[in-house]
């Protein structure tokens, strides 16, 4: 990879974090500790962003189409993601889930919003 594509998904990387930890630290539902909301805003999109950046990309010769599976594969993964996190830590997903999971849906549309705009 050359320096500026890695320097491209690193300033990728850098908006989403920017953009979606906030969303999460505020969404995500208090049972959370904010510590535990912040971490969550950083590792759901260095788990999937990879995936969305590299992985896709060359599986479609249709933007549209890379965008539509990119854009549904990310909050998926990431509720997926947080919900194997909570188990790890011990903590019940099931009580909140549907707010928890609201809230990394809107931090995804955010980040791709502000994506748009920006790239």
């Amino acid at each position: 990879m050359s320096g500026s594509g890695l320097g491209r998904f690193l300033g990728a990387y850098l908006v989403t974090v920017l953009v979606e930890t906030p969303i999460l630290a505020l969404g995500l539902a208090r049972r959370h500790r904010l510590g535990d909301r912040i971490a969550y805003g950083l590792w759901l999109s260095a788990a999937t962003l990879p995936i969305v950046w590299f992985v896709l990309p060359p599986l479609f010769a249709s933007r549209a189409r890379y965008l539509a599976v990119a854009e549904s594969f990310a909050p998926l993964a990431e509720i997926l993601l947080f919900w194997v996190g909570c188990r790890a830590a011990r903590v019940d997903p099931r009580p909140t889930l549907g707010r928890d999971a609201a809230a990394i849906v809107a931090a995804n549309l955010a980040s791709f919003g502000v994506g748009l705009l920006l790239f």
